[in-house]
């Protein structure tokens, strides 16, 4: 819904036929619409965090609270529903009206009551501090890029963290365990298959069919996000090609 309140706008702009939170947002459903707004704020709750203490150089505590309200405040007046897709990518719209949020509202500086109808986020802020820390930021590196970096940063933590769930549910620990070790664990040289499998006590083959699952549901899993979270297929095949760096 636009911030006029009227519905017209959003239905002739995105279509219709796309698993798109962004879509949902203008459901007469009102059901729909809270669980198109908690998924929507669920992928930018940390980047926005990430992004106030490194732009605008604000506390812990006020971060936390600017991403808190921005959401809350944009649920209330409809903020989302006056994205228009032919301007920008979604995640530009987020930033933007974070940095208008922010210069406009001098109340976003000060702590504010939780809530405001949507559920409460739930942010790891010591791990949110931890990222800070470990990055190496530039000090002439452009902070809207910051911004997308971050974005895309958590797309893959939450894909990773639905993997592992699925994997858990499956029975097929050793699966994700096998992915993690190949492409998530800090370590000097990349593992062959060979030593993965003599760590393991599979063949190389079973090391080979685990990892092809693993990649392929993580794959699957990131693409489907990212449908729920872009407005058009232009998009979407866009950010594909941004995170995975391939196209759908």
């Amino acid at each position: 819904m636009g911030k006029d309140g009227q519905k017209g706008g959003e239905s002739d702009r995105f279509p219709t036929t796309r698993r798109s939170a962004i879509f949902a947002l203008a459901s007469d459903d009102p059901a729909e619409r809270a669980r198109s707004f908690e998924r929507i704020a669920h992928a930018y709750y940390k980047p926005i965090y990430k992004y106030a203490r490194v732009k605008w150089r604000k506390t812990s505590e006020e971060a936390e609270d600017i991403a808190q309200e921005f959401f809350a405040r944009a649920l209330k007046r409809g903020t989302f529903g006056a994205y228009d897709p032919s301007r920008a990518r979604f995640r530009t719209f987020i930033r933007t009206c974070v940095d208008r949020f922010i210069v406009d509202d001098r109340r976003a500086t000060r702590a504010v009551k939780r809530g405001g109808g949507i559920p409460s986020m739930q942010l790891d802020v010591a791990d949110a501090e931890a990222e800070l820390a470990r990055a190496s930021l530039p000090a002439d590196a452009p902070l809207d890029d910051y911004f997308d970096a971050e974005w895309m940063r958590h797309l893959i933590t939450m894909s990773v963290e639905s993997l592992r769930e699925e994997c858990d549910r499956k029975r097929k620990q050793q699966h994700f365990r096998l992915f993690e070790r190949l492409h998530l664990e800090p370590q000097g040289e990349t593992p062959s298959y060979a030593e993965l499998a003599k760590e393991t006590g599979i063949s190389v083959m079973d090391v080979t069919n685990r990892l092809s699952y693993a990649r392929r549901e993580f794959r699957r899993i990131v693409l489907d996000t990212l449908r729920e979270i872009t407005a058009t297929e232009e998009e979407f095949v866009s950010e594909a090609q941004a995170v995975l760096g391939i196209r759908p």
